[in-house]
C-alpha cells in the first residue's frame, strides 16, 4: 500500500512540476538568433529545410529491416541445446530463406540504386 501511494504522490509531484516547467518555458520568447540554423558560426548559406530524397528513407528503412530481423537469429547457438535441433534449424533456415529472398526482390525492384 505504501509502495502504491509512494507511486502515485511522485506521479502527482512529476506531473505538476511538468506543467510547471511548460507554461514557464511558453512564456520566453525566442529571437531569431535562436530560430536560425546553426552551421559552425557562419551566416545560413540557404535554407535548411531543405526536402530529402525518398530513397534515402527507403534505404533506411529497408537498412533496419534486415538489421533488425537479422538479431533474431542472435540466440541461435543457446537454440540448438533444445529437444529438437532440427526444428530450429529448420526455422533459422526459413528466416534466412525469406531474408535473402527480400533483400533480392528488392535488388531487382531497384529499391537500392541511388541513382533515379
Amino acid at each position: 500500500m505504501n509502495m502504491i501511494l509512494f507511486m502515485l504522490a511522485l506521479s502527482l509531484a512529476l506531473s505538476i512540476a511538468l506543467t510547471a516547467l511548460n507554461f514557464w518555458l511558453s512564456q520566453m520568447n525566442p529571437d531569431s538568433e535562436k530560430l536560425s540554423p546553426y552551421e559552425c558560426g557562419f551566416d545560413p548559406l540557404g535554407s535548411a529545410r531543405l526536402p530529402f530524397s525518398i530513397r534515402f528513407f527507403l534505404v533506411a528503412i529497408l537498412f533496419l529491416l534486415f538489421d533488425l530481423e537479422i538479431a533474431l537469429l542472435l540466440p541461435l547457438p543457446w537454440a540448438t541445446q533444445l529437444e529438437s535441433p532440427t526444428t530450429t534449424l529448420i526455422w533459422a533456415s526459413t528466416l534466412i530463406i525469406l531474408l535473402t529472398m527480400g533483400l533480392v526482390y528488392e535488388w531487382t525492384q531497384g529499391g537500392l540504386e541511388w541513382a533515379e
